[in-house]
């Protein structure tokens, strides 16, 4: 088959014209921060984001990929790659963790379910910066068996009233909307009972809650919904089709199916500079075993990049599911604490002690104490390997009864009060 001459031409436009835009409107990149910290966007840093968003938006470098009547400019994935590439050196809206939440899994789970109406008027929102959206999907009962959810949605004439509690939403203080996993039929399975919502930040009925972890850090939200109004039109799917919406969501929040600026897979590349400056500080460069660590993990890495690389490779082809995405949300949930003692073992003592003028002296540490966030968050390892051995491998599932159960028989056998 021989290759689409227009095409590539057009593409090579489209970089040029990407590149003149980036050099006139965008300021170089300072640093690129490997985990953001949500105590450096105040409302001053978020607003400024904000703007910069509405200027990618006006210039039509908003939304590559989204359906043009949604906002977007309707282009394919290889189009946002280019625009990955040629801005890679200029600053870009940075919400932090809402960042991804809100463009690389909520809204596009929304353009694959939510009724045109919707998002007619909700996608332009988000596209110019107005509308930051967070998850409020786990409960204190429904963390990794999401379909267990008990926050339940009433229908009330044209609206819906939501009652129950959701927890570790991601940066949810700073959001201005949640999408909401509700419970709206009882008398069904869990997964057939289920339905999403648009629910905003600062709706009556909702509070919201940070929480301090280990770290000292507030990535984290609890929210409690006191009879908080949703209309119908800002409901996500169709009514008891809850889970199919997650399925989605699941294997969107996994990594797979973005653009990645990674660039072509040609070897390892050089070694991992986190780890060699962390070395440096500490005046182990010339240790064997300091050294050996390093390698360790620029192996690691390698393999890392190799995996994403070979998931985008599936998503491109439509050989995607959740299976597949668990590959590499395994992957982070067992290295990512392995690569956080690593680096704790390379600083040694110095690791554990800084001054209090050292803007990046507690990041080993504080690295160490969240390393085995991913191991838990978005699904544990234990339900990656599950996905990965019933949908991938073809093992035979779980045996679980209750699933086919009415829901409100479950929580009654579960020695729990119904929810009915």
């Amino acid at each position: 088959m021989k290759p689409d001459v227009g095409a590539t031409a057009n593409l090579e436009v489209y970089r040029v014209r990407v590149r003149k835009w980036a050099r006139s409107n965008l300021r170089p990149r300072e640093r690129l921060e490997d985990k953001p910290d949500i105590k450096r966007y105040t409302p001053e840093v978020v607003a400024e984001n904000r703007a910069l968003q509405r200027r990618f938006f006006d210039d039509g470098f908003a939304g590559i990929t989204w359906p043009k009547e949604y906002g977007g400019q309707g282009l394919s994935l290889v189009h946002e790659e280019i625009f990955l590439e040629e801005t890679s050196e200029y600053e870009s809206p940075d919400f932090g963790l809402l960042t991804d939440t809100t463009f690389n899994t909520c809204v596009p789970t929304m353009i694959e379910h939510a009724s045109p109406d919707f998002l007619r008027r909700f996608v332009p929102k988000v596209l110019r910066g107005d509308a930051l959206v967070c998850q409020f999907f786990s409960e204190p009962e429904a963390g990794s068996d999401l379909a267990a959810a008990r926050t339940r949605a009433t229908k009330d004439g044209s609206d819906w009233i939501i009652d129950g509690q959701k927890i570790w939403s991601s940066w949810a203080q700073l959001a201005d909307w949640g999408m909401c996993l509700a419970r709206t039929n009882w008398d069904v399975p869990k997964h057939s009972g289920l339905t999403w919502f648009a629910v905003p930040c600062d709706a009556p009925g909702l509070t919201l809650r940070p929480i301090r972890q280990i770290s000292g850090g507030q990535d984290f939200c609890e929210e409690f919904f006191d009879g908080v109004r949703v209309p119908d039109t800002d409901r996500l799917g169709d009514i008891g089709d809850g889970w199919r919406v997650t399925q989605t969501m699941l294997v969107l929040e996994r990594g797979a199916g973005r653009a990645k600026n990674n660039g072509p897979l040609v070897g390892p590349g050089p070694l991992p500079p986190d780890l060699v400056n962390i070395a440096r500080r500490a005046k182990r460069l010339d240790d064997p075993l300091v050294r050996q660590r390093i390698a360790r993990a620029h192996t690691d890495d390698f393999v890392g990049r190799a995996l994403w690389g070979r998931i985008g490779v599936m998503s491109r082809q439509g050989q995607l599911n959740t299976g597949v995405a668990a590959y590499g949300k395994l992957f982070m949930g067992t290295y990512l604490p392995i690569r956080a003692r690593l680096a704790l073992e390379i600083g040694g003592e110095q690791s554990l002690v800084w001054s209090p003028s050292e803007p990046d002296g507690s990041e080993v540490s504080v690295r160490y104490l969240s390393g085995r966030t991913l191991s838990i968050a978005g699904g544990t390892n234990e339900m990656q390997r599950n996905a990965i051995s019933e949908r991938v491998l073809g093992m035979p599932r779980e045996t679980n009864a209750a699933a086919k159960r009415p829901f409100n028989e479950v929580v009654q056998g579960n020695g729990q009060r119904s929810s009915q």
